[in-house]
């Protein structure tokens, strides 16, 4: 199967990454095992959560995404065949946030302990929202992690190119670590913030861009076609609400039409024209079962060709 280096870093991952903030939100421990084994078994290898996942869920305090990964390594063994990724940042309660380096130091020892890990593969920042942090106290907090064998590489997430472009300088003249990618909120439906500076920057630094969202939550299947299907998924239903719009099934009428000649499910065709991007590394998808985790993998078997790409681009524009 495929792999992909992430920016200019030793990591290498089959090019689709699973999405961890379903667990413990959308899905339990028992269906999350399911899918992480269905995931493996399937030659995948990456995985992506947060410390956060899922604080935002009602009963939840974060960490529960972090927690059941964590049994899962220590059940299924499984640890060495995942590239692990997670990040830091947001606001956990309790003044839990930020990204001072005596913060990102703590937050990481409670995700290691909740992971069940002695190493995060790819450690990254969530969102540059600390002014009153410098960038260079954030790297040096991960230069010491590193050091310390406790992350391998670090990414960002969030960020405007202009800010990115800072943290590598900064890196460049301290030696101090580099982010290697960037997490965007990228998709079909969500194009213009990130093709206009984000994508031509990621691509002249040998970034390697990690899309979030890459089915817009859930929009992309093509499960949401008129307000009434939004109490399917109550949970994401707000986030979906902004697409139904005339560009929105635009892009699933022409979604729809690709996966037809295909034999394929729109997901699976809206994850391969991520995949067929300039500078994408691999999209982040979440599967809250292991039906919904095939139409994933499909997508890694689609090769879109010219008049397929230009009827999602002109849809999409």
């Amino acid at each position: 199967m495929e792999r992909r280096k992430v920016g200019g870093s030793e990591l290498e991952v089959v090019p689709l990454a699973l999405g961890g903030n379903v667990f413990g939100w959308t899905i339990d421990e028992a269906a999350s095992f399911r899918v992480l084994d269905g995931f493996v078994a399937a030659g995948l290898n990456f995985i992506d959560t947060a410390d956060v996942y899922s604080r935002w869920a009602p009963g939840n305090r974060g960490g529960e995404s972090e927690t059941i990964l964590g049994k899962w390594f220590k059940a299924s063994g499984k640890r060495d065949q995942v590239v692990l990724a997670t990040k830091v940042g947001m606001d956990m309660g309790d003044g839990k946030v930020g990204l001072s380096k005596s913060y990102i130091l703590r937050a990481a020892e409670d995700s290691l302990r909740r992971l069940q890990t002695d190493r995060i593969d790819l450690y990254q920042t969530h969102k540059d929202q600390d002014p009153e942090t410098p960038q260079q106290e954030t790297l040096e907090a991960y230069d010491q992690l590193i050091k310390e064998g406790k992350v391998r590489v670090i990414g960002a997430s969030n960020f405007t190119a202009e800010r990115l472009a800072e943290a590598l300088k900064i890196a460049a003249d301290t030696g101090l670590p580099r982010y290697q990618c960037l997490q965007p909120h990228y998709n079909l439906v969500e194009r213009a913030d990130f093709e206009a500076e984000l994508g031509p920057f990621c691509l002249k630094e040998n970034i390697g861009v990690i899309p979030y969202y890459s089915l817009a939550s859930g929009f992309l299947t093509g499960k949401y076609r008129r307000e009434d299907d939004l109490s399917k998924s109550p949970a994401r239903s707000t986030n979906v609400k902004k697409y139904l719009n005339d560009r929105g099934f635009r892009v699933l009428d022409a979604l729809d039409q690709v996966a037809s000649g295909l034999k394929a499910k729109p997901a699976s065709v809206a994850l391969a024209w991520l995949l067929a991007r300039p500078g994408v590394t691999a999209p982040i998808a979440g599967a809250n079962s292991v039906e919904q985790l095939d139409d994933l993998v499909q997508a890694l078997s689609i090769k879109l060709d010219a008049e397929a790409m230009k009827l999602l681009d002109d849809a999409s524009a």
